[in-house]
């Protein structure tokens, strides 16, 4: 599974703290880490429809996950079941 975010994300430091808490594997791609990333998630962003109801809002759209079956979504509990994991709960959720 790819994860498209940022470390400046409040939703993609959680996954990524989620993703060290139970430890499973995910290719996390920085999209402020190198021009090459960004362009990357600019293209899925102005080519699939999952985000435009995100971009009507005024919304960004990470974290985003793309499974390697070519599944996408922006919901976690979603991209977890992908992977055999548990949704999240509220206890794990980082204060």
């Amino acid at each position: 599974m790819k994860v498209y975010g940022t470390e400046i994300c409040i939703d993609c430091r959680n996954y990524k703290a989620i993703q060290k808490t139970r430890g499973f594997e995910a290719e996390f791609i920085s999209i402020t880490s190198d021009t090459s990333s960004l362009k990357e998630f600019l293209t899925l962003r102005g080519r699939e429809p999952i985000f435009d109801e995100i971009k009507a809002k005024g919304g960004i759209g990470i974290p985003f996950f793309i499974n390697d079956d070519g599944r996408k979504t922006l919901d976690i509990n979603e991209a977890l079941s992908w992977i055999g994991q548990e949704p999240v709960s509220e206890e794990e959720m980082p204060k």
